[in-house]
């Protein structure tokens, strides 16, 4: 398990990865909504934003996707978040639920196509992801 800095884009995220991998080079890793198998779950509108982006080079190793929470709008502030990920379920949960108390969570922890995954603004603010 560890934890990284996630990049939130605002629609950008394809050009934003594409742009950091030709000034710091490395491996991009990239999935549009429409690549993925949440495809149905959004409108094709959406199909091309980023659902993750990944670049990892000698230097740097950061993620991102577009902004796709529906009931929550992009804004300087909430563009950066921690990201805990590579743990087992049982360890993912446990962070989570810790993290929670005095937190607005956005996005409870669920099942979802690419895996365990939940979100939330803690007691202080910052806006923590979750992936297993």
């Amino acid at each position: 398990m560890q934890i990284s800095t996630y990049l939130l884009f605002d629609g950008n995220c394809a050009a934003a990865f594409a742009f950091y991998q030709q000034v710091f080079g490395g491996e991009l890793q990239l999935t549009t909504v429409g690549d993925s198998p949440m495809q149905q779950a959004f409108a094709p509108a959406l199909h091309s934003r980023v659902v993750h982006a990944r670049l990892i080079s000698p230097l740097l190793d950061i993620a991102a996707s577009d902004w796709l929470h529906p009931t929550e709008q992009p804004q300087p502030g909430n563009l950066m978040c921690l990201y805990v990920s590579g743990g087992s379920a049982d360890e993912t949960t446990r962070l989570f639920q810790q993290l929670s108390q005095g937190a607005t969570v956005t996005d409870p922890l669920s099942q979802q196509p690419f895996g365990l995954y939940g979100a939330l603004n803690d007691a202080f603010g910052v806006r923590w992801m979750f992936h297993a």
